[in-house]
């Protein structure tokens, strides 16, 4: 039975990722004072950030229509779909809707479609989860089930160096802080497993709440020397090597991946944003 793994394009996939040919990213659209961008090969993340920094108005995304779901349905025998938080997007229900579409016109198919309740990095861990389970030759229920008990053992973290994209946005409906952005007060943010936001913590300056960040992930007590870590940065690379060292140095993982963040995640975590997903 041959496979294949759909995903929203909030995923941060590499090319490396990509060239496995197991993939396809559904796009989102991006909307910036009325131009629409699509979120696929063609988006220059220096000109969107350009553009977002001199927007006046809300900068929103749109997900992806039922159609465009349907279309990657076809592409394998057992097809599993990764999408953004169905409590942060309208991308988990158009992803259902497509299988349901799809299934009418032709037939009831092994399509299952993976509630990530996060963003990102926690979009990139369950992708590739899906294509170490599926590749060892798993039948699709056992695949399903497997998938469905790691993404509930999923953390994610970020510290961003504004909210405001994602106040704008409602994203940020359940903060029960106000940010003090003008003593430089960086809150520590988590996505909590039921799909919302939450501040974890906060520091006065960029660098010490990505100390603080990390801090925080091992107060939980879980061993995470095994676990698969992986930093999305928007624009900031040597910051995402910074919080790398940190993972490394005091939760002492070694398996730590820095990829760069695409479309969607560029428009929530603005320049200077860092996400980290184990």
């Amino acid at each position: 039975m041959s496979f294949h793994i759909v995903c929203d394009s909030c995923t941060d996939l590499t090319e490396e990722d990509l060239k496995k040919g197991c993939y396809t990213l559904v796009p989102l659209t991006l909307l910036v004072d009325g131009e629409e961008i699509i979120d696929d090969e063609t988006f220059d993340q220096a000109d969107f950030l350009a553009k977002v920094a001199a927007s006046k108005e809300s900068v929103k995304s749109a997900c992806p229509a039922p159609e465009s779901y349907m279309e990657a349905y076809s592409k394998a025998d057992d097809i599993y779909v990764v999408t953004l938080s169905a409590e942060l997007s309208g991308s988990y229900n158009s992803a259902v809707l497509g299988k349901n579409l799809y299934e009418e016109e032709n037939g009831t198919k092994n399509i299952h479609v993976v509630n990530s309740r996060g963003a990102a990095t926690t979009q990139v861990l369950i992708a590739r989860k899906l294509n170490e389970y599926a590749s060892q030759g798993m039948p699709f229920e056992e695949v399903v089930d497997k998938i469905e008990e790691y993404t509930t053992s999923l953390r994610t973290y970020f510290v961003l160096e504004t909210l405001e994209v994602l106040r704008k946005n409602g994203r940020l409906s359940r903060l029960s802080a106000t940010i003090a952005g003008a003593l430089n007060i960086k809150p520590v943010m988590i996505g909590t497993r039921d799909g919302v936001i939450q501040k974890a913590a906060q520091a006065r300056g960029m660098k010490k709440a990505l100390a603080k960040m990390v801090e925080h992930m091992g107060s939980e007590g879980r061993d995470l020397t095994r676990r698969q870590f992986v930093i999305s940065h928007c624009n900031c690379y040597e910051r995402a090597v910074y919080v790398k060292e940190l993972i490394k140095k005091h939760l002492h993982a070694e398996d730590v991946d820095i990829v760069d963040t695409k479309g969607v995640s560029s428009l929530y975590a603005c320049d200077g944003g860092i996400i980290v997903s184990y």
